[in-house]
């Protein structure tokens, strides 16, 4: 890969970064840790991954995302936005009342959303639809899906995954958002999902550890497992809740907070200086 490829998808994850405080300042509205938890991974999906074509949305042939924990909808939008799914100057209109940027996306109202997501625990039962009408169409497009590690304290996410190894669904990648942080406290205080990587193994999943922050990592994760053949991929990416704004980092009163002046002013200033 080039320097010059992972320096600007840097550059672009402080875009989406921005873009997810403006939103939930502006809004006064939505769940900013999350966002930023999940800003560089969607930015190495959408920027440098996913086969797509912003001015063809429905493309049939396009890969699928999935963001099963819907509520980082920021995020997402952000990379639609920046990638030419819509115009920018609609994420100004996030969470307003007859908006189509609501606070979960809607597939039916949003170019380039290829599933309306809110509804914990669904998402990867959506996605393994997806790889299987692709294996069945004879179509090699691959479908990413994105999963809360507390999320994943939902039993639907383990009939889908006994369902993904069941199909050979190799055309499946899940990644899990492990940033250790529900909306009540941590992932052992509330209900523990720990030791993820081991339950996914055991349902048959090839298991890849990556940092969530490292834009090279993530790379090199994505490229192995397009790779991986007769079983599903499960990245397991640590994270850390509010990445990028120190105030929010690692603390779980922002998972669905917005902030204040002085707190957006000090946030924008941080963002900015990095």
């Amino acid at each position: 890969m080039k320097v010059t490829e992972v320096e600007k998808l840097k550059q672009m994850a402080k875009v989406v970064r921005r873009d997810i405080l403006e939103q939930v300042y502006r809004a006064q509205s939505g769940h900013p840790g999350g966002s930023l938890s999940i800003a560089d991974i969607l930015t190495v999906l959408y920027f440098n991954e996913l086969k797509v074509d912003e001015k063809n949305p429905k493309w049939e042939d396009r890969d699928r995302v999935v963001l099963s924990k819907g509520h980082c909808s920021p995020a997402l939008y952000s990379c639609l936005a920046n990638r030419g799914f819509f115009g920018t100057e609609e994420l100004q209109k996030f969470r307003e009342v007859e908006s189509n940027l609501q606070g979960h996306p809607d597939m039916k109202k949003i170019p380039g959303v290829d599933m309306t997501t809110g509804s914990l625990g669904q998402g990867l039962s959506a996605a393994n639809g997806m790889a299987i009408a692709a294996k069945l169409d004879g179509r090699d497009y691959r479908v990413y899906c994105i999963l809360g590690d507390g999320e994943i304290e939902e039993g639907q996410v383990w009939e889908a995954a006994m369902a993904a190894k069941q199909y050979k669904l190799d055309n499946v990648c899940v990644i899990v958002d492990n940033n250790n942080l529900q909306i009540d406290g941590t992932i052992e205080e509330v209900m523990s999902s720990y030791p993820i990587d081991e339950k996914f193994r055991s349902f048959g999943f090839q298991v890849i550890h990556i940092d969530g922050h490292d834009i090279e990592e993530i790379m090199k994760a994505f490229e192995v497992a397009r790779n991986i053949k007769e079983k599903p991929t499960c990245i397991i990416a640590k994270t850390i809740k509010g990445k990028g704004i120190s105030f929010m980092e690692n603390e779980a009163k922002w998972h669905g907070k917005a902030p204040n002046e002085e707190e957006y002013q000090q946030a924008r200033k941080e963002l900015e200086g990095k």
